[in-house]
Formats: structure tokens, sequence, C-alpha cells
């Protein structure tokens, strides 16, 4: 009996929530794409706080809420990577979070959401 694991299992999705400032959108779903990510859509968000408290701390009250569909196995790295960049890139702060997908109808969109060909 062999230990070794099947490539074309099929993974688990999880739907990943990405808040950014609106300027910094595009980039931060260009970031996620490098990651087998085949579904992604980008909305504009209003951010709560009281606009005397985002004058005072300079904040950006727009913001860019992306989804992206991404498999569990790399939710950790895409995570790890959007860490880095939340801290490293000027004014590329942000938070990000995911949730699991608990069902998928079809084979096809199963493919197209993954993307994987070969399961």
């Amino acid at each position: 009996m062999s230990n070794t694991v099947n490539d074309s299992a099929i993974k688990k999705l999880k739907l990943l929530f990405t808040v950014v400032d609106r300027q910094k959108g595009e980039f931060y779903l260009d970031v996620i794409s490098q990651f087998d990510v085949n579904c992604q859509m980008i909305m504009g968000g209003l951010g709560t706080a009281a606009s005397e408290l985002v004058e005072l701390l300079g904040l950006e009250p727009h913001k860019a809420v992306i989804l992206s569909v991404v498999r569990e196995d790399m939710v950790d790295t895409v995570m790890n990577t959007l860490e880095d960049k939340f801290a490293t890139i000027r004014n590329g702060k942000g938070i990000a979070f995911a949730v699991p997908l608990s069902s998928v109808i079809g084979v096809n969109m199963y493919r197209f959401l993954s993307d994987r060909r070969d399961v």
C-alpha cells in the first residue's frame, strides 16, 4: 500500500475575503491571482468609522472588497503572502479571512472554481 497523496484528488474550496484601500484593489487582485485562483470579484466598500475619526487618523474610507475562490491547500500560502504585502507595501494595509465553501454543484463548476482540469 502506497502512502503517496493523489495529486488529482478533490481539494476543498474556501472563499477568501480581502479588504484593502480602494486604490490598492487591482494590485491585490493580481497578487491573489498568482496562486491558481480562477474566480475573483472586486466590489467597492465604505468603512464605518465616523468621518471625524477618519479625518483625524488619515484613514481612507473607500475600500475594495475582493472575493476569491481558493483551494484549501493554497489558503495558508495566499494568506502569508497577503500578510507580507500588508506589512511592506506603502499604504497597503488590509484584512483577509477565508470561510469554507460547503458545496459546489457540478463537476465542471468545481473544475472551473478550483482551476483544476484533471479532476
